[in-house]
């Protein structure tokens, strides 16, 4: 898996977020997008997974050396953010049941396992509105690890989150499958790995 963005830009109205940004992010790599808060590393995040249509410049995808559509990017690539919705009518076990009818399970694993595998599954039958930011920041995470994807895009994964379950994130992380393109944004170094490519947003301003 491949994305190939071309001097990229994002401006709204008046003011560049960021632009002249040229990179290829490649499977079986991890890049880190670094920057203080407020400085454009999840605008950009999602421009790169497609959501988010650049003001200039291009982004491309490609498989085996073969172009794939913007619509078709979707199926391959998994998300956790700060920002994320959850459907908050929904429990804890009918959001993933849900989530995984819509995605493919990255092992073989049922709802009630991948519920003990966020540490979460006494809270299997409360309400999504009623979980605390750290727990609703490990439900994101735990959807994110437990989906079979080739693309894994992070956003400051560790918000909300206290130290054991920052232990568990780690662990969590360094299960992902090594030929995957993992794209984590954020602005303290124990997010992620010192072997990742870093890039820092600053430089595009």
């Amino acid at each position: 898996m491949k994305i190939i963005a071309h001097q990229l830009g994002k401006r709204f109205e008046r003011e560049w977020i960021f632009r002249n940004f040229s990179a290829e992010f490649s499977s079986g790599n991890t890049y880190a997008i670094l920057g203080p808060n407020g400085s454009g590393k999840s605008t950009l995040m999602q421009v790169l997974w497609g959501q988010m249509i650049p003001s200039r410049g291009s982004v491309s995808y490609q498989i085996n050396e073969k172009p794939i559509a913007i619509s078709e990017v979707f199926q391959y690539v998994s998300i956790a953010t700060p920002y994320m919705d959850l459907i908050d009518e929904f429990t804890l076990k009918e959001m993933v049941e849900f989530h995984f009818r819509h995605k493919s399970v990255r092992m073989a694993l049922n709802a009630t396992q991948i519920m003990e595998a966020m540490n979460l599954s006494s809270s299997k039958d409360k309400p999504i509105r009623d979980f605390s930011s750290g727990m609703r920041q490990r439900l994101k995470l735990g959807l994110l690890f437990n989906t079979k994807s080739s693309m894994y895009f992070l956003d400051e994964p560790t918000t909300n989150l206290d130290s054991q379950a920052k232990d568990w994130y780690w662990q969590q992380l360094t299960k992902l499958p090594h030929e995957a393109l993992i794209i984590i944004a954020s602005n303290q170094v124990e997010e992620y790995p010192s072997s990742a490519i870093k890039i820092d947003i600053l430089r595009f301003k």
